[in-house]
C-alpha cells in the first residue's frame, strides 16, 4: 500500500509539473495549480487516515484497541462506532484540542 501511495504521489507531482508548463494563460495555470493543491491535500488526508487504520488494526491484534492512549481508559463504544480510528476518549480529545488552541493563541 505504501509503495502504491508513493507511486501515486510521484505521478501526481509529475502531472502537475507537465500540465502547469503547458498552459500559456496565467489564470488557467493558477486555477489548475489550485486544483492540484486541493487534490494533494485530499490525498494527504487519505494517507493519514490509512495510517490511522493500520495503527488501529495493529492495536486490535495486540489487544489494545479501544483504550485511550493518554488515560488508559476504555474509549466508549459510541465513539468507536462513530470514529473507529479514535485513540482518545472524548474527554481526552477535548482536553487536547483546548491545549492546542491555547498554544496556538499564545503564539
Amino acid at each position: 500500500m505504501e509503495g502504491q501511495l508513493e507511486k501515486e504521489a510521484e505521478k501526481t507531482v509529475n502531472h502537475m509539473q507537465n500540465d502547469s508548463n503547458s498552459l500559456a494563460d496565467p489564470n488557467d495555470r493558477a486555477t489548475q495549480e489550485s486544483e492540484f493543491g486541493l487534490e494533494l491535500r485530499t490525498r494527504d488526508r487519505e494517507r493519514k487516515l490509512l495510517r490511522k487504520i493500520q495503527i488501529s488494526l495493529t492495536k486490535i491484534d495486540e489487544g489494545t484497541y479501544g483504550y485511550c492512549e493518554e488515560t488508559g481508559e476504555q474509549i466508549g463504544l459510541q465513539r468507536l462506532e462513530a470514529r473507529p480510528v479514535a485513540n482518545l476518549t472524548l474527554e481526552a480529545q477535548e482536553r487536547r484540542e483546548i491545549t492546542e488552541k491555547q498554544f496556538k493563541d499564545n503564539r
